[in-house]
């Protein structure tokens, strides 16, 4: 299996541990490695999952203030679990993952949003990250300048 698919893989074995744990809170963390385990034999897959999920729960005020003003006319709580879910991930990985590219985020992100949930999820996903990108991008240059 490329890499590629390796990240892709973790990506929705985060997206989903993520939706557990918007549904269990902080109780569904104790699970986090059986569910792994149970959808893949791959070490490296299970650790970037683990990784990419528990780093999201942990900054999810963080990132739910992303999206809530990226978002702008929905509110976090009326977006349905599998959006939301993707929405924290790629915020997470947008501001906290500097190794990979704002690109591939959003794409992956776009892509999990084509086959885990709605139509008119795509679109969606692919525009409130992009905005989150935008404003971390723009806060980042402003820093620069300081």
């Amino acid at each position: 299996m490329p890499t590629a698919d390796k990240r892709t893989r973790a990506r929705e074995l985060a997206m989903q541990a993520l939706c557990q744990m918007d549904i269990q809170g902080d109780g569904a963390l104790d699970m986090l490695g059986v569910f792994f385990a149970e959808n893949t034999d791959n070490p490296v897959i299970r650790e970037m999952a683990d990784k990419w999920s528990k780093g999201a729960w942990q900054a999810v005020a963080d990132c739910d203030s992303l999206i809530s003003e990226a978002a702008v006319k929905w509110e976090l709580s009326r977006l349905n679990q599998v959006d939301r879910s993707i929405l924290r991930l790629g915020a997470y990985q947008l501001k906290y993952c500097p190794d990979i590219p704002a690109k591939v985020v959003i794409n992956e992100a776009i892509e999990l949003a084509k086959k885990f949930s709605t139509e008119s999820s795509p679109g969606f996903v692919n525009g409130v990250l992009d905005a989150i990108y935008r404003k971390l991008r723009m806060n980042s240059d402003n820093q620069c300048e300081k």
